[in-house]
């Protein structure tokens, strides 16, 4: 179960870059943007935050102009 969440995690933090640099934006203007700390975006992306919340996700999600789905796939 440990691997199935660590590919997860991993795959979050790499769409939510991937996202992010798609717009050209910094992580700082992602958080202002989402609404959400600076450091919950540097976690999200480390792959430290291991249980974003689903308003978290929905938030950066809108930020990033995508859909939770396309983070978490």
């Amino acid at each position: 179960m440990t691997k199935v969440k660590d590919h997860t995690q991993s795959k979050l933090a790499e769409n939510i870059k991937k996202h992010r640099a798609k717009l050209g934006i910094s992580q700082d203007k992602l958080s202002k943007l989402a609404d959400v700390t600076y450091n919950t975006i540097i976690k999200l992306e480390s792959g430290a935050n291991e249980n974003p919340t689903i308003t978290t996700l929905l938030k950066i999600a809108l930020a990033l102009n995508t859909g939770v789905d396309e983070l978490i796939k």
